[in-house]
């Protein structure tokens, strides 16, 4: 993707819709503390009906989580859709669901984690989304990095990220932050974007080295690493190998299956499922210096 349009800047008072794409609603504390975020910056937030609805693990049978998604994507009063929580989901109600409908009228949608298959969709249409805290992380993020999603949204510069530099020079491209478990799984569907001069920006949660060896393997078997100019790696939580089990750590899986790409790769950022989760714009220019250790978002 060449170009990605940015939806206008958010300013308060605008109207923004929460909807749940994917799992269902169970932290609802949470839920409410991050909505008091939103509401004490003066924005207009309204929650979707039978938010709280269940199927199973998903917030509600895919028909009632597209037509969520629809009636916010749809209004030309709403300028933000704000995801409640990951969990799975998205990518079904992914399987008859058109963003070129409304095109004309962008506006920015915001989460992470399972969020990360709408996200990737939105950038094959040419709009940008933040990877970001969901509604019931919001609440866990430390101060620098709410004011960090919010600089985002409100069209404000922000800081770099500061991780640890594998070397191998810098490059400029297009950031594609998400979860490693989601993107994996857009692998061979049309859903997984074109990577060429993309810097991937990875996390994941609960998945033993193994399991990341394997996934990452799967990318190395696809080619489509071959398209890639840097990798940036943020948060794996709790992907631990099981106690008395032999295994890798999950640092030398990484080492051992991205560390021979010849391209440069940054890791420990400060993004993922582990506060802090700093937000990243999708499908903009950015800068990876893999001898600083540095990613910068360059808009």
């Amino acid at each position: 993707m060449s170009t990605t349009i940015l939806p206008p800047p958010l300013k308060p008072g605008d109207l923004l819709r929460v909807i749940a794409p994917s799992g269902a609603l169970r932290e609802f504390a949470a839920f409410e503390q991050s909505l008091e975020i939103w509401k004490a910056h003066g924005y207009n937030v309204q929650v979707s009906d039978r938010i709280e609805s269940r199927h199973g693990y998903l917030a509600g049978a895919d028909d009632h989580r597209r037509q969520q998604l629809a009636t916010a994507w749809h209004d030309p009063e709403c300028r933000g859709i704000i995801c409640a929580r990951g969990g799975f989901g998205s990518t079904r109600i992914l399987e008859d669901w058109n963003w070129q409908q409304n095109t004309a009228d962008p506006k920015w949608l915001i989460g992470f984690s399972d969020i990360t298959a709408l996200l990737w969709s939105l950038y094959n249409a040419g709009i940008s989304g933040v990877h970001g805290p969901v509604l019931t992380t919001l609440i866990d993020e430390p101060e620098w990095s709410i004011k960090r999603l919010f600089d985002i949204l409100e069209g404000r510069a922000i800081a770099p990220l500061k991780g640890k530099g594998w070397g191998g020079g810098t490059v400029t491209g297009v950031l594609l932050p998400g979860n490693l478990t989601v993107a994996t799984h857009l692998l061979g569907t049309p859903l997984l974007p074109n990577l060429d001069g993309v810097i991937l920006a990875w996390e994941d949660v609960t998945e033993p080295p193994y399991r990341i060896d394997r996934m990452l393997t799967q990318w190395r078997l696809s080619g489509v690493l071959s398209k890639v100019r840097g990798i940036a790696l943020g948060g794996f939580t709790k992907c631990e190998a099981p106690p008395n089990i032999p295994s890798l750590s999950i640092e030398e899986v990484l080492r051992e299956r991205l560390g021979d790409l010849s391209i440069p790769i940054v890791s420990d950022l400060p993004f993922g499922h582990d506060s802090p989760n700093a937000a990243l714009t999708v499908g903009v220019k950015a800068r990876l210096d893999a001898d600083q250790g540095i990613l910068e978002i360059m808009v």
